[in-house]
This record gives C-alpha cells, sequence and structure tokens, in this order.
C-alpha cells in the first residue's frame, strides 16, 4: 500500500533518500525548489517494520494550452530495483495520482543500468515502453554517464589511476599558478559568462544567471560553485551537487583564452575531493555520448572523462507509462520539434 509523502513524513523521506544506494539529488525535496514551474509530490511504501522500503517523487507540469500534465520520475523510483512487490505498489500509486492530475504520460529514467534485463523486462510487463533515442544528449537525463568508484580509496590511489597525462596537467595547473575557490553567488555572473561562451563554442544552450544562483540558494551545503582564477581572473568553473552516497558533475564552463593551463583537470581533481573528503561511493561526470568513436564531435568529451579512470556507464534509458495516446503523440512530437527551433534561434542570436 503505497502513500502519499506529507509535511509530517518529509523529514523521513529525504533520509531514506538520501541513504539508499540508488538515492538521487534529483528525488530530493530540495531539487523540487529548483523546479518552481513544477508541482512536486512524492509517493512512499513500507515495509512490514512500518520504514520506508520505497519512494518515487514525480514532477508534475500542465501542458501549455491543454487541460493535461506531464508527470515525471527523475531518476527514480528509489529502491531495491530487485524489489518488484514495493515498485509495482509505486507505481500503482503514481497511476492514482495521475488520474487525479490528468496526466497523459508518466515518465522515468532509473538509476539502473542497462545490463539490468530484469528490471527493464519488468517495466515493460508494467506498460512502460523504452522511448527511442539517439546516443547522443537526446533525453532529459543523459543516458550515458562516466563513473568513477571513490568508496574507501584515498586520494593517492585515485590519482593512481588517472592516466599519466591527466596527471600531469592537474599538477602542470597547479604549477602554473591555477587557484581553485569555492565560491558563494558573487561569481555567479562570471560562471554564467563562461557557461554562455562555452556554450556558444561548443553548441549547446545554456542557463540564465538566475538559475545557477537559485541552485546554491535550494541546495545549500549540497551545492558547491567552484571557480579556478589565473592572476585573479575567472577562467573556469563548475558546479557540483552531493547528496547522499555520490557527488555529481553538473555544470562545467571555461573561458576560450588560457585553455592551456589545464584548469578543467584541476577542476575536477576538486570535485573528486570533495567525494572522498565526504565518504562518497560514486564520483558521476554526468553525461557523454554513447557513439564513442572517434569521429563523433562529443568524442573530445568521453576522452576527457575516461582519462580520470571511471566507468562507462548506460543506464536503461527514458521509460513512458502512456496514459493518453493522442495527447501523448500531438505533445512529444511538438515539443522535440520545439527545442530544435529554440536551440537554433539561441545558437544564432549568441554567436553574433
Amino acid at each position: 500500500m503505497s502513500e502519499l509523502i506529507t509535511e509530517k513524513t518529509l523529514a523521513e523521506y529525504e533520509a531514506f533518500v538520501q541513504s539508499s544506494p540508488k538515492g538521487n539529488f534529483a528525488q530530493s525535496h530540495l531539487w523540487a525548489k529548483q523546479k518552481p514551474m513544477w508541482q512536486w509530490k512524492a509517493i512512499g511504501v513500507r515495509g512490514d517494520d512500518g520504514q520506508l522500503r520505497g519512494t518515487l517523487a514525480l514532477l508534475i507540469r500542465q501542458v501549455p494550452g491543454l487541460p493535461y500534465t506531464l508527470m515525471y520520475g527523475c531518476r527514480g523510483p528509489v529502491c531495491d530495483p530487485a524489489d518488484q512487490a514495493t515498485i509495482r505498489e509505486l507505481l500503482q500509486g503514481a497511476k492514482l495520482l495521475a488520474k487525479e492530475c490528468r496526466a497523459y504520460v508518466l515518465k522515468l529514467d532509473p538509476d539502473i543500468p542497462s545490463s539490468n534485463t530484469q528490471f527493464r523486462d519488468f517495466m515493460l510487463g508494467q506498460g512502460f515502453r523504452l522511448k527511442e533515442g539517439g546516443k547522443n544528449f537526446e533525453a532529459i537525463q543523459p543516458r550515458y554517464v562516466f563513473r568513477l568508484d571513490v568508496e574507501g580509496k584515498t586520494e593517492d590511489e585515485l590519482m593512481a589511476g588517472f592516466h599519466q597525462k591527466w596527471r600531469y596537467n592537474i599538477r602542470l595547473a597547479q604549477r602554473k599558478g591555477v587557484e581553485v575557490r569555492i565560491c558563494g553567488k558573487e561569481m555567479v555572473p562570471d560562471f554564467a559568462r563562461l557557461m554562455l561562451e562555452t556554450g556558444v563554442r561548443d553548441g549547446f544552450v545554456t542557463r540564465q544567471p538566475e538559475y545557477f544562483a537559485n541552485m546554491l540558494d535550494n541546495l545549500g551545503e549540497h551545492c558547491r560553485l567552484y571557480m579556478a582564477f589565473y592572476e585573479g581572473e575567472p577562467i573556469a568553473g563548475t558546479l557540483a551537487i552531493h547528496y547522499g552516497d555520490k557527488v555529481w558533475y553538473l555544470y562545467g564552463a571555461s573561458s576560450n583564452e588560457h585553455r592551456n593551463l589545464m584548469p578543467n583537470y584541476l577542476l575536477q581533481w576538486r570535485m573528486i575531493q570533495w567525494a572522498v573528503e565526504t565518504g562518497c561511493r560514486v564520483y558521476d561526470f554526468r553525461g557523454i555520448s554513447g557513439d564513442l568513436s572517434e569521429d563523433n564531435p562529443l568524442y573530445g568529451l568521453y576522452k576527457f572523462k575516461k582519462g580520470f579512470g571511471g566507468e562507462f556507464t548506460e543506464f536503461v534509458g527514458e521509460m513512458d507509462l502512456v496514459l493518453n495516446r493522442p495527447v501523448y503523440f500531438a505533445v512529444e512530437h511538438g515539443t522535440n520539434l520545439l527545442k530544435e527551433v529554440r536551440k537554433r534561434a539561441y545558437l544564432r542570436k549568441n554567436r553574433k
């Protein structure tokens, strides 16, 4: 039997998500504050001992111009992936909520590796369909990531696992006088400027400065803005999140100048050190392309993250439980077209 998480049980919910190996910052109520245009609801299932044994947080948003909503459980559910009884109860609770909210789809992208065919087949048996997509960044969350196992390892042991050239670049940045600092909101304008510079250079849409400032407020001690300086000038930066047993590298930016000083290598090392200091199990480099051919424009990103000795990880992918087929078809196809139009317009504007 599932239950809705209330203000009374919210602290218990947060403690459970943080303690679970499948916990994710996107399943936290803190992350809901970062998405004010979405309504946040969470479902819990208890065991015979009365303790939570599974949860699923859902973001719900009205479809513009239509009396329907999109229901999205980013990186959920949070439970033992082999516990099919709990997952079934969580999904039943989500379906009841979907009926109340007139959701046309329940969308999930679980933190489950693609090798777990038992989980995939179970979800398909529950009516979900695996959403087809390419091998780059077509989904809401990246399907392919690099993850570094940091559990129980010292900094020296981790450094020894890096490619020799990566160790050299970290030390080069330090020798050349690159300094990395943990900064507050006062540096957000500089970080956002570097993000824009990076987005135009690499061809992706970036966020407004307010988004990054709000993240520091909403996640508090769970979020850090790292900035790299050379002779007092900010030349690169990253945003990282620590939640539960993981640290995620969420955003990264660098200037077109001073790239020869290798600030990005030193920034990664500082974030990995945060994961070690907080006793984490995983440092997550986040998205890469699933197309590992050297002629892929995204191959450089893969090569950069691979050099830190992590493991290429493919998740099971985006899963949709379609609740209203006509609306699903209309919204999904319209959304993809709109995204592409907006991206092209954005890049044209900022390249001028």
